[in-house]
């Protein structure tokens, strides 16, 4: 085998794989069928020229077989009025129709039997396309469940092109999402330990101390201002308020008692 004939055996070769690989079976199946519904089809039509020619050459048959009977009394006719030349000439006009009889006879018979055969072809051929449209329907059937049921186990274990995809979105999906949370979790970290504010601060840590020492002093004072303007002094403040209200109380209660001596000798007048 020569470089050329091996070059085009391995072309015809990977060509053949390809289509196979292609191929539909029930589109071939249904090709098939259709290819041979048509010689079917051809097969009646040449049937029914046939036939048609046949008739033809009945009718035919059948104006020579009158002419016969016309020839027969055209010469029936001549021997009565004693012209056997008219009487011969029909005669021999009968017997050339006879002879076309025949020819047509046998014409006709040769078409009956190709008829007679290509209705029996078409009926075997009738017969087969039938069966083979079971066998198609059938064929057809099992490939459609072959082909769904392994569909369904490539999609139940994973070895689907399609499933094999997603497994490998869900992957990177999954590997980008815990990224994410890592860096979310680290950035937390450094934001609770003050990374973030050392590295754009130039204060260093005592000046953060003093600062918030300061902060918390002028949150005091604030309070002592406001309970003061609230009328709430500090502990201090409220003791010396109070001590001051006994003494005053002390110092009044005499007359207090006065006035109201004063008050119920009023009454008993």
């Amino acid at each position: 085998m020569g470089i050329l004939s091996r070059a085009s055996y391995v072309i015809r070769s990977k060509l053949n794989a390809v289509l196979n690989r292609a191929e539909d079976p029930s589109e071939t199946l249904d090709y098939s069928y259709e290819r041979l519904r048509d010689e079917l089809q051809d097969v009646k039509k040449g049937i029914a020229d046939l036939t048609t020619q046949k008739k033809r050459l009945e009718i035919q048959k059948r104006r020579l077989e009158e002419n016969v009977e016309k020839h027969n009394e055209q010469a029936r006719q001549a021997v009565e009025q004693d012209r056997d030349d008219l009487a011969r000439r029909a005669l021999e006009k009968k017997k050339q129709k006879m002879s076309q009889i025949e020819e047509l006879e046998t014409q006709i018979a040769d078409l009956q039997n190709t008829q007679d055969n290509l209705v029996e072809k078409k009926n075997e051929l009738q017969s087969r396309i039938e069966q083979f449209r079971t066998e198609k329907e059938t064929m057809k059937a099992r490939y459609e469940a072959a082909e769904a049921s392994t569909r369904v186990s490539e999609a139940m274990t994973g070895a689907g092109d399609e499933m094999e995809n997603v497994g490998r979105s869900i992957e990177r999906a999954r590997e980008k999402t815990e990224d994410m949370e890592a860096r979310a979790a680290a950035m937390d970290e450094l934001q609770e330990s003050g990374a973030f504010e050392d590295a754009l601060s130039d204060k260093d840590s005592i000046d953060r101390e003093l600062e918030e020492m300061q902060r918390d002093g002028e949150v005091e004072a604030e309070l002592e201002t406001l309970k003061t303007e609230a009328g709430k002094g500090s502990v201090e403040e409220e003791a010396s308020v109070d001590a001051e209200s006994e003494v005053e109380t002390e110092a009044t209660d005499p007359e207090i008692e006065a006035e109201l001596d004063e008050l119920k000798d009023d009454d008993e007048e």
